[in-house]
């Protein structure tokens, strides 16, 4: 299931404040300025910068 668009507008990355890209076929938000990714579980972002996963190159 796809999160909302609405949602997806208002979410920011928690470290930065900027944008993330939402990719929906590994279910997970991507800030690239940061590189972190913040997965997604049961249609719920988890926005913890201490869970978040580096974004590899």
């Amino acid at each position: 299931m796809a999160l909302d668009k609405d949602l997806l507008d208002i979410l920011a990355c928690p470290k930065c404040k900027g944008d993330l890209e939402y990719r929906q076929a590994e279910n997970q938000l991507v800030c690239h300025a940061c590189r972190l990714i913040y997965e997604i579980k049961d249609d719920i972002p988890i926005m913890l910068i201490d869970e978040a996963k580096p974004l590899e190159a």
